[in-house]
């Protein structure tokens, strides 16, 4: 197939084809290549693969703390998993709170079997921060548009910043999962689980490594 000179496939090559590719990874029902053929076709774009392998990561991460909080759950009401937080790289995710290394490195095998075999809402956390982001913004957009369109006097603007938080409230969780559905987290189809490990404390809190890598 002819390349241009910047390396970036000519006009024709953006068919209907890599048209559907890119279509296929935003639908509801996840399939087992989709990020491989969005990579295949993509692949002059830098970073993608990084980038695509974070999502997965991100949703990796979500269905290993469901694993564990469920486990938790079933030995004891006040379960400790509701501490732990997590940070997702394109290498794997730290996990921080008290958890077993044993029982960390079982529940990140189950969550990639679960999620990877239908279980897909596991990939979506209430407590991720994209729903925080997804509420900050939503907050300063209303409260800027609110404040604008209302009258300067004190008690239109506190009405129009009432509103604005009460919308953001009501909203903005569910947003926030849509944005963790569509666009922080994919289906982990291609990762394979390498090991798990303790590394140094981080905010004063235990810390553990699922490191994580590529499969086609």
């Amino acid at each position: 197939m002819a390349q241009s000179l910047a390396g970036i496939p000519p006009l024709w090559f953006w068919s209907t084809e890599i048209a559907d590719v890119l279509l296929a990874s935003l639908q509801p029902t996840p399939h087992l290549r989709q990020d491989t053929e969005l990579l295949s076709y993509l692949s002059f774009a830098p970073g993608l693969k990084e980038l695509l392998m974070l999502r997965q990561v991100h949703a990796l991460e979500h269905a290993t703390v469901w694993i564990l909080s469920d486990r938790a759950q079933r030995v004891s009401p006040a379960s400790q998993s509701e501490t732990l937080s997590g940070m997702s790289t394109d290498r794997g995710f730290y996990l921080y709170g008290q958890v077993d290394l044993d029982e960390l490195r079982h529940a990140a095998q189950a969550a990639l079997q679960q999620i990877t075999a239908g279980d897909w809402d596991l990939a979506v956390h209430p407590r991720c921060g994209t729903n925080l982001s997804v509420g900050v913004v939503m907050l300063a957009s209303l409260m800027l548009g609110t404040t604008t369109l209302l009258p300067r006097h004190p008690l239109a603007q506190i009405l129009g910043i009432g509103v604005a938080a009460t919308l953001t409230a009501q909203i903005a969780p569910s947003l926030g999962n849509l944005a963790q559905k569509y666009l922080t987290t994919a289906i982990p189809f291609n990762l394979a689980i390498e090991r798990v490990v303790e590394v140094p404390h981080a905010f004063n809190r235990p810390a553990r490594f699922v490191q994580v890598r590529w499969i086609d």
